[in-house]
């Protein structure tokens, strides 16, 4: 199995993610307003406290 730092790709795909984020909040609770970049840091956050640093993901999940 392969590992990948969590939190590294969390960062690198931040903008994405964060979008993402929006869209699916948005979608489950449309009359809800927050700020997006608090939501993500939360996001963060909670990505740190419930993964290890370093996470096994399957081989056929990464490509080198």
């Amino acid at each position: 199995m392969a590992e990948v730092e969590i939190e590294e790709i969390v960062d690198h795909l931040s903008n994405e993610m964060a979008r993402a984020l929006e869209q699916a909040v948005k979608e489950v609770l449309p009359d809800v307003e927050f700020d997006r970049r608090t939501l993500f840091r939360a996001f963060k956050r909670a990505v740190r406290r419930k993964c290890n640093t370093w996470e096994e993901v399957p081989d056929q999940h990464v490509r080198i």
